[in-house]
């Protein structure tokens, strides 16, 4: 794949607006060493802002849907980073993940736009693959206490139910509580732009 495959490399607004301040939070959390694997990476642009900022760290970009790995591997080629892996087709709610480990696992704007139990898989699979100390980082809208956190994620999670019933703004209490039943701890909440939250979760000695 050449850079005249530029129609391939698809970009989403949202993902340029809010690359930076994912970044941010993520230099400061992840290792400095060590395979992260992202998954859901969509378009491709975080696996490419963050495998450029991060060189120590190998990124590994997944996602179960073809046009979007064509896009990450479009993106890889172009960028050209060593350090950047080539996409898998990784379904969380699969039992092989293409993976036998990771140092930490990144999932950016995934578990509202999927069925409850893609979360549900998501962290039963981060609890198999990282080890104690490991981070696992959820990046997108939620709801606190039963409500939303600003008229716009209300209108969101109604436009994601009327796409799919089984789509939605998730509860982060209940994200929680998946978090812990897979022997993790929800070590912070960091507030993002446009209503958006960062949580990092951290593995705990034992689950």
């Amino acid at each position: 794949m050449t850079d005249s495959d530029i129609a391939v490399r698809r970009k989403a607004p949202a993902a340029e607006r809010n690359r930076d301040a994912i970044l941010a939070v993520l230099a400061r959390v992840l290792p400095e060493r060590g395979v992260v694997l992202e998954i859901a990476s969509g378009t491709g642009q975080h696996a490419v802002h963050c495998a450029r900022a991060l060189p120590g760290i190998d990124w590994q970009p997944s996602d179960p849907d073809a046009g979007s790995r064509a896009s990450i591997e479009a993106w890889r080629v172009h960028e050209g980073l060593a350090n950047l892996k080539t996409p898998l087709a990784t379904d969380v709610r699969a039992a092989d993940w293409g993976v036998k480990s990771a140092a930490a696992i990144v999932c950016v704007n995934m578990i509202h736009i999927a069925p409850w139990d893609a979360a549900e898989a998501l962290f039963d699979g981060a609890g198999r693959l990282i080890a104690a100390g490991g981070v696992l980082y959820l990046y997108g809208p939620y709801k606190r206490d039963g409500a939303h956190t600003a008229p716009s994620n209300e209108a969101f999670d109604a436009q994601l139910r009327a796409t799919d019933p089984r789509w939605g703004v998730r509860d982060m209490e209940a994200v929680d509580a998946l978090g812990r039943g897979a022997g993790f701890v929800l070590e912070e909440v960091v507030p993002m732009p446009a209503n958006n939250f960062s949580l990092v979760f951290r593995k705990g000695a034992t689950v």
